[in-house]
Formats: C-alpha cells, sequence, structure tokens
C-alpha cells in the first residue's frame, strides 16, 4: 500500500466546536457516519472515516449548498489550528494562499494547486489519493474557505470570478450568493478562480512576530513530514497528478521536485526503482481502479492514465495483466457477490 494512503488525518478541536456553534452536534454526526463515539476526542481517524464524517455533516444539513455556508461563515478564527493561523497572519492574500498550499501537505487527503494566469489565479483542488475521491461537501468547504480566508484577512468582501465542480453540489444559487460570482457543476474540476489583483490586497490581520514564531516550527513539520516519505512515493505521487498530460519525462516531474533529471535518477536508483518503472506502475495500478468504475468507458481510462490513444492503452494493459481491459473488467463483475435482496 502507498505510504500517503496509510496516513492518519487529525481534526481540529475547532471543527466540532464549529458544528456545536451552528446547532449540530459532535455526536449526532458521529452516529450518522457509524463511528465510535472516540473519533470526537480522538487524535485522528482514518481517510474513511474522515471521508464519512464530512458525509455525515452533509446528511444533516438541510442542502449541500447551505452546509458549506453556514460552516464556512462561522468557523471562528481563534480555533484555527496552527498552519492555518499562519495564513491567516500573512503579509496579504497572495502570501496567505502560497502559504495555504504549502501546509496543505500535511493535511491529506486534499492538496491544492495555483497558477497565475493573466488578470486571474487558479485554484484547483486535487486528492493526494485520485482513487479515493472525498464528498462534494468537503470540495465545497475547503474552496469556500480559501474565499473567506481572504475576506476575513483583508477586511474586504471579495468576490471570485467563477467556481466549478465536478459534482452537484445542492442549491448552486445559496452557493452563487456567497461566491458573487457563477457557480458550475459537472465539471472536469474543482477550480476556484479569483481576480489576481485581489491577491495584492494586504492582510489587516499580518501579525510579523507571530509569524516569526509559527513558521519555523511548521517548515520544521513539513519537513518531517515530507522526510518520511521515499523520493518514490514523490514521484508517484506527482504522477498521479499529471497522468492525463499525456508524455512526462524525468525532467518535469525532477523540477517539481526541486533537482534535476540525473539527480532524480540516482536516487530512484538508489531506492531500487526507474523513472520508467514508475510511470507503468503507476498507471496500471491507476487503470485498475478506473476500470473498476462501470460508468466509465474504456477510451475515458486510456485517456485518464495517459495514453493519447485506445490501441496503446491496450498493449500496456495485456503486458500487465495478460488480457485486455474489457476482459478483465467483465472478469471483476463475475467475481463480485451476488446482491443479496429481502
Amino acid at each position: 500500500m502507498n505510504a500517503r494512503i496509510a496516513n492518519r488525518i487529525k481534526i481540529a478541536p475547532g471543527f466540532w466546536t464549529s458544528l456545536r456553534g451552528i446547532g449540530i452536534e459532535p455526536i449526532d454526526v458521529a452516529r450518522q457516519a457509524g463511528l465510535p463515539m472516540t473519533v470526537i476526542n480522538g487524535p485522528d481517524v482514518s481517510t474513511a472515516q474522515y471521508y464519512a464524517i464530512w458525509q455525515a455533516y452533509s446528511e444533516l444539513s438541510v442542502d449541500v449548498a447551505a452546509g458549506i455556508v453556514k460552516l464556512a461563515t462561522s468557523y471562528e478564527t481563534a480555533h484555527y489550528p496552527p498552519a492555518v493561523l499562519a495564513t491567516f497572519h500573512a503579509l496579504d492574500f497572495r502570501d496567505a494562499l502560497n502559504r495555504m498550499v504549502r501546509y496543505k501537505q500535511m493535511c491529506p487527503p486534499e492538496s491544492l494547486r495555483i497558477r497565475e494566469e493573466g488578470s486571474q489565479c487558479l485554484i484547483e483542488l486535487e486528492w493526494q489519493h485520485p482513487e479515493q475521491p472525498g464528498p462534494p461537501v468537503l470540495v465545497g468547504i475547503t474552496l469556500a474557505y480559501l474565499l473567506e480566508l481572504g475576506r476575513r484577512g483583508t477586511g474586504h468582501y471579495l468576490s471570485a470570478c467563477s467556481v466549478e465542480f465536478v459534482h452537484p453540489i445542492g442549491d448552486v444559487q445559496a452557493l452563487e450568493d456567497y461566491f458573487g460570482c457563477r457557480v458550475k457543476t459537472g465539471t472536469d474540476r474543482n477550480r476556484l478562480i479569483l481576480n489576481r489583483d485581489d491577491l495584492n490586497r494586504p492582510f489587516v490581520s499580518y501579525n510579523e512576530e507571530l509569524l516569526d514564531i509559527l513558521t519555523p516550527a511548521l517548515d520544521r513539520s513539513l519537513a518531517e513530514h515530507n522526510g518520511r516519505r521515499t523520493i518514490i512515493d514523490h514521484v508517484k505521487w506527482i504522477l498521479l497528478r499529471c497522468l492525463t498530460r499525456g508524455r512526462i519525462d524525468i525532467h518535469t516531474v525532477a523540477g517539481e521536485l526541486g533537482m534535476s533529471g540525473r539527480t532524480l535518477q540516482r536516487r530512484l536508483t538508489d531506492e531500487g526503482a526507474s523513472f520508467t518503472q514508475l510511470i507503468s506502475q503507476t498507471r496500471h495500478e491507476q487503470a485498475l481502479v478506473y476500470l473498476a468504475d462501470m460508468s466509465l468507458e474504456i477510451k475515458e481510462v486510456a485517456f485518464l492514465v495517459g495514453y493519447e490513444d485506445q490501441n496503446s492503452f491496450y498493449r500496456a494493459f495485456r503486458s500487465w495483466e495478460g488480457e485486455t481491459p474489457a476482459n478483465w473488467r467483465t472478469a471483476q463483475e463475475y467475481r463480485r457477490p451476488p446482491l443479496v435482496t429481502d
């Protein structure tokens, strides 16, 4: 199993406090999720439990969108964990967002990608384990909080340019009222698009002294977190995010890791792997995950794992499994236990 999948997730106490503040008891969330009460005060939870908690919150809300807006606006600054506190006291909105992207690495299962293009700033939410996507309410909360951070930090009621969600998200009008822009669903990514000029707005909550204390401690924690992962883990994580780009070379991945292609290959060799081997392994693992989803056509699976044409995917799959993708999928159907009905 990938080491990242085994990660435990720490839920900040402020989350449970905020639930009480909007009239939802943590014990009711735990019951709705089918989890023991110990998850409320426990040190951490598994990824499956984390998703179950968010799904339970969604089900206890009147509407998914309403639940997103209510929780995002009610979370008190005093309850922010250290990593989030460092973003709230950043120099400006750009600094805050960059800190959020950086420290998100320590907070699976989601990750953020940010880039500035023209007059816009695009922030995409991706899952550190694409085969384990989180519930829509978690996507909404994550994107809503980024805008909320800008509003609270700058003291201005900022509006987004647009927001995109892969899955249905409840009352879209409620979200459009909150984000101040059009909200699209059924897109190919979860994305928040901001006005680039807003990133230059200074934070009225800027606290240089506090950042001097928090930043070194958080950077040490991030270094320790990343140090526990092998270079193979790092490379496979990047490959998972880049498969749909098609052809991926070692220099591109090495650049994201801040090293040369030669250094990366040497480090992979030290761990008994090669870049080509990891691409094939990552594509193989993801192909099996996608093929298990009967809603995806095989040509879609081929694209999702980085093949420009279906024939190349078929040849690769035969080398992995000794049969065609269609035959493998059919075999999995036969192996599934029969549905038990009353």
